[in-house]
């Protein structure tokens, strides 16, 4: 039934669709923030995005949405027709920031089952005072005076899908009680009802969804609905319905030729002969020669030739300024086929392939394979198939949760250009490798702390224009986001070519916060670990508070962001020159290569990327130091080493270093040893969280099931290493 129109579905669409609206318009504009002025190209699709915008949230009774999207394509449509002169850009890119931010939070606010109450006054009246001021002091281009937003119906053509033996053809006329109101989201309830079974479908009004005015002439005219389907009469009747909204609805079985000649009843004289290879302007010549030898006719009964109705045909347009073609049917090879999913079910297929990887390891770990004397070959050509498909399915699945960084970079963009407005600095921002993928949890992990080492940048890194002018610097100041894979992992840097970062005054703060060891010289500390002290909750050499965090402050939460998801931190800096802060980041969390090994009755999983070597060591290459601490000397090299046993209290492990394996792991350039009783083997793993209930543990990053079923524990090496 038509009455049985999904509302919550229709908001989701609506959410889908208009975020990414909103996320082209600001990359749109964003893009054009440097230039004078607008292209036309750009003009155009702002205005189309804003109408699109207005016209569903219109539909879903969204009116401060409705009204400030409204205002804002009134100011484009001015630009497009009129294209007056001396137009504020940076005022303009300003205004459109504002109503996509206003949007944006009411969107949110409605995907969190809030009410859209926003106030729009005063950005509608930002507009206005905008639009009159271009009008009043701009100049007029060719266009000439200035024409009202007006909606007009676009033309469209359409070639109706090929009907089988089996297909009918119905006109529908459906009439709607005087006092309903929006009887446009009325009709679209009956063509989304109709679409179920419709081969073809043709309505008219034809632009519900946009066209505010369409509701009154519903009212007055009727709806009226060409379907082409393969059912009866009652099944159309009862999918429409009657009830409060529709007073009485009319279905007229007709012929294919009858059906083509659009919404009339009258004279079936048929349509003029069309060429599928016909210019738009042919069609239109011969429509017109067919009418003229019509009125010639009869006089008296003058007769109408019936018209080309929007509908009728279908213009694909080819490239600007070459002549349009009627479409003709796409070779298959070119269709390609898109359908949005919902990240939830995407996680929730993740874990199933998490499980079937447990499972397949849980098979072919079984003890009853263990049996001597079994011939297993059968068994293993179909466990080496399972294992390959198994690993193409996890291939498959991480590709589509792969998602490109552009849009986190976008915003990182709209940073770069509010707080640099703000702060009266002329920066340029560059983006270089945002096409790189990663998991879309990685993204969200991400955005925090890319937004809180650009503002530094922004705010700290980049010297006034005064500042930068007195140092002898020509350039602009830039702030470069960059990203690459390199060995399983994503890097991503933000740069700039500020001041960079001072040595002596972070030494001084740490000395006076008791961070340094007293026992050592500065000299002994190295920048790398020098520039790591900002990164210690509390650290600041900012001695001014601005609105925006200086650098170290608030730099223990970037950080401890990052290693929540297996990442690291690494800056460096060059005083007088600027400072680069390196995020090393995993492209997935979900499945990792993992070494299992076992300590005592205990097992661990550590990932395959942090370990070096493999290496047996004699208990004469140890050195022991009064307070407790180990190092074991390897190849002229020392590594202060970590009895894992002996971390976690753990019983029955080793005591001798002979007797156990020693790990080399290397992170951001630190390397330890880690020893352990015996190395199990190589495997896939599943990364389970910690549960909430056990308290966070230093070295810990997860869990997982292994093979025989019991419970591993996934060791953390950026938390060994510090």
């Amino acid at each position: 039934m038509a009455g049985d129109f999904n509302t919550e579905s229709m908001l989701d669409m609506y959410l889908f669709e208009n975020t990414q609206l909103l996320e082209q318009l600001q990359e749109t504009v964003l893009e054009q923030k440097d230039a004078d002025s607008f292209d036309e190209d750009s003009i155009n699709e702002i205005f189309r995005t804003m109408h699109t915008i207005k016209g569903s949230s219109g539909i879903m009774m969204f009116d401060n949405i409705t009204a400030v999207s409204h205002k804002l394509e009134d100011v484009f449509f001015y630009l497009r027709e009129s294209h007056p002169d001396n137009v504020p850009h940076v005022e303009l890119v300003e205004h459109v920031l504002e109503v996509e931010d206003f949007i944006s939070s009411e969107m949110e606010k409605i995907r969190n089952g809030d009410p859209a109450d926003g106030d729009a006054t005063n950005i509608i009246a930002d507009l206005d005072k905008f639009l009159n001021m271009i009008k009043n002091g701009g100049g007029q281009g060719e266009g000439g005076a200035a024409v009202e937003n007006v909606h007009e119906e676009p033309k469209h053509f359409y070639i109706a899908p090929v009907a089988s033996a089996a297909s009918r053809f119905y006109k529908i006329f459906i009439h709607f009680f005087p006092e309903t109101e929006m009887a446009n989201v009325h009709a679209y309830k009956t063509v989304y009802a109709l679409k179920e079974i419709a081969e073809d479908i043709l309505y008219s009004p034809e632009d519900l969804l946009t066209d505010e005015k369409c509701s009154d002439e519903i009212i007055k005219e009727g709806f009226r609905v060409l379907l082409q389907a393969q059912c009866s009469e009652e099944e159309v009747r009862d999918l429409i319905g009657v009830g409060y909204d529709i007073e009485k609805v009319d279905v007229f079985e007709c012929d294919a030729n009858q059906f083509l000649l659009g919404f009339d009843f009258g004279d079936t004289q048929p349509l003029p002969q069309i060429d599928l290879e016909s210019s738009v302007e042919v069609i239109e010549a011969k429509q017109e020669a067919a009418q003229t030898q019509e009125e010639q006719k009869s006089v008296e009964k003058k007769p109408e030739t019936p018209k080309i109705t929007p509908g009728d045909f279908v213009i694909q347009s080819k490239e600007p300024g070459r002549q349009k073609k009627l479409a003709k049917d796409k070779p298959k090879g070119e269709k390609a086929t898109f359908i949005n999913v919902n990240v939830n079910k995407m996680d929730q297929l993740m874990d199933l392939i998490g499980e079937l990887v447990i499972s397949e390891s849980v098979v072919l770990q079984s003890s009853d394979l263990k049996v001597p004397g079994l011939n297993l070959d059968n068994f293993n050509k179909a466990a080496a198939q399972l294992a390959s498909i198994s690993t193409d399915l996890q291939n498959v699945i991480m590709s589509m949760r792969m998602v490109p960084l552009t849009n986190t970079f976008q915003k990182m963009n709209r940073i770069v250009f509010d707080v640099s407005r703000k702060l009266g600095k002329d920066i340029e921002f560059v983006m270089v490798g945002d096409s790189t993928e990663v998991d879309k949890n990685i993204v969200e992990h991400i955005s925090d702390p890319l937004m809180h080492l650009v503002r530094n940048a922004v705010d700290h890194g980049i010297e006034s224009n005064e500042e930068r002018a007195a140092s002898g610097k020509t350039e602009k100041g830039k702030v470069t986001l960059s990203a690459k894979t390199e060995a399983g992992k994503v890097w991503i840097s933000v740069e700039d070519n500020g001041t960079g970062l001072d040595r002596e005054k972070i030494l001084a703060k740490a000395r006076k916060q008791g961070i340094l060891d007293d026992n050592k010289p500065d000299s002994v500390y190295t920048d790398k670990e020098v520039y790591q002290f900002i990164t210690l909750p509390g650290f600041s050499t900012n001695e001014v508070v601005t609105e925006y965090s200086g650098r170290g402050v608030g730099m223990d939460v970037v950080v401890q962001n990052i290693q929540a998801i297996g990442g690291a931190l690494e800056i460096e800096s060059t005083p007088g020159f600027g400072s680069v802060m390196s995020l090393k980041i995993p492209l997935t969390l979900a499945i990792i290569d993992g070494i299992v090994m076992e300590v005592g009755t205990s097992s661990f999983v550590m990932e395959t990327g942090v370990i070096k070597q493999f290496i047996r060591v004699k208990e004469d290459m140890m050195i022991h130091e009064p307070n407790g601490d180990e190092f074991v000397m390897i190849r002229g090299e020392c590594y202060p080493v970590i009895r894992l046993g002996k971390w976690y209290g753990l019983e029955e492990y080793q005591e001798s270093v002979e007797d156990g394996v020693m790990l080399i792991l290397e992170v951001e350039d630190r390397k330890i040893c880690l020893l352990v009783d015996k190395l199990v083997g190589e495997q896939e793993i599943v990364v389970k969280p910690i549960p909430s209930y056990i308290k966070k543990v230093k070295g810990l990053s997860g869990c997982t099931q292994l093979g025989d079923g019991s419970i591993a524990l996934i060791l953390d090496a950026p938390g060994l290493v510090e």
